[in-house]
């Protein structure tokens, strides 16, 4: 294993389930006061959810994509993490900041991810 990538699978998964916990979370927080970021966030969450369940890694149910498939898609979340709250015009606001910060968290697990490893069996 390679240093730097130090994440299994199965750590991906439970890191996975904690980020769209947070993304639930958030946009309960942010229902009612900035609906465009509450609106991001349940997406975000949805997103990480749906990946995770479909996932072939341990903690997914339909394993329909593949590890290395899950790292695309993360790669697109994280982007969708980072510039949405500009493309949804709240770029400046407060609650921006969450999304700038868990774009750059998420960017670094994918950077310290093993994607090499197989899925559930290690």
């Amino acid at each position: 294993m390679d240093a730097t990538r130090m994440i299994s699978p199965a750590q991906h998964a439970m890191l996975d389930y904690s980020v769209a916990s947070f993304f639930f979370t958030l946009g309960m927080r942010y229902r009612g006061t900035n609906d465009r970021a509450s609106t991001l966030a349940f997406v975000n969450g949805a997103m990480v959810l749906g990946m995770s369940l479909m996932t072939d890694y341990p903690g997914g149910i339909w394993r329909v994509l593949s590890f290395k498939t899950h790292r695309a898609l993360d790669i697109v979340q994280a982007a969708l993490t980072g510039f949405g709250p500009v493309l949804l015009g709240f770029g400046g606001d407060p609650e921006a900041r969450t999304f700038y910060g868990q774009a750059a968290s998420e960017i670094g697990v994918v950077a310290m991810t093993d994607w090499d490893r197989t899925s559930i069996r290690t």
